[in-house]
């Protein structure tokens, strides 16, 4: 396996791993909701947020190395 395909292959794991966190950071934030702690959830929506963009930047550096 040469380094392109090796970053293809780390790439589309850092994609997945940010998307399942994803999932649990929802879950946990409407926990924090309920309990009424809206600061906290406020500031893991930022977080998410930020999340979502570092995502975005490993699609476009995975699109990048093309097929």
């Amino acid at each position: 396996m040469d380094s392109v395909e090796k970053a293809r292959v780390r790439l589309e794991h850092w994609i997945s791993h940010n998307d399942h966190h994803r999932e649990d950071y929802e879950k946990f934030v409407k926990e924090l909701e309920e309990a009424g702690k809206t600061e906290s959830a406020r500031r893991m929506r930022e977080m998410m947020d930020l999340t979502l963009r570092s995502t975005e930047c490993l699609r476009k550096a995975l699109e990048a190395l093309g097929r």
